[in-house]
């Protein structure tokens, strides 16, 4: 069976209120968006990032592979596996390793836990790591993003003047337009990270 990525709390408190649209077989639905690889190609044009990194939410491998063909040491883990082999099966949001990783984070999170990713994988980057998330520009609005940004404000977020593509399941042949503004919300482990100022650039 699938796992959320969710605490075992919060998927127990949703699912005493009937809040089906937070089950375990809509998860796999609705957060399998694989990502053009020409954004991350467009990342790491403009941020040095170390030579290893970790595709935490790897999907089909899509960004991993462009990473890989870049000339990384990719390692690629999700919460699950689908066609693409990964590293290790793992969740995130949910594991007992909790030592902080050498490597660089970049993915392509699942939105329902943006915040949760964020606060995850700071908490795991040692002090000079960097992690990578694409998300939608309106990821910059909301009352909880606000603390989170104020708590960790990324060092540059760099946003796409043109729009890439995300589609369900793989399936880019299907996508005929895409009406999601996409930007790289940058993030480096610092010891005085609260006092940065976030620099915004687009591509």
């Amino acid at each position: 069976m699938v796992k959320d990525w969710k605490s075992r709390a919060t998927i127990d408190s949703f699912r005493n209120i009937g809040a089906t649209n937070h089950s375990n077989n809509d998860r796999e639905f609705m957060d399998l968006y694989c990502t053009e690889p020409r954004a991350v190609v467009e990342l790491l044009k403009r941020e040095r990032f170390s030579k290893n990194i970790w595709e935490c939410a790897a999907g089909l491998g899509h960004l991993s592979e462009k990473m890989k063909e870049l000339g990384y040491d990719v390692l690629s883990t999700d919460i699950t596996e689908r066609s693409y082999t990964l590293d290790k099966v793992m969740d995130f949001l949910f594991f007992d390793n909790y030592e902080q990783t050498d490597r660089d984070i970049i993915t392509n999170p699942p939105y329902r836990f943006a915040n949760e990713f964020i606060r995850r994988g700071y908490s795991l980057l040692k002090t000079g790591r960097k992690m990578a998330y694409l998300l939608p520009i309106r990821y910059l609005s909301g009352k909880e993003r606000k603390q989170i940004f104020i708590n960790f404000p990324p060092k540059t977020i760099y946003v796409f003047s043109g729009r890439i593509t995300c589609a369900l399941s793989g399936d880019f042949d299907k996508i005929k337009g895409n009406a999601i503004d996409y930007a790289w919300f940058v993030w480096e482990r610092t010891k005085m990270n609260r006092y940065r100022k976030t620099k915004v650039e687009w591509i």
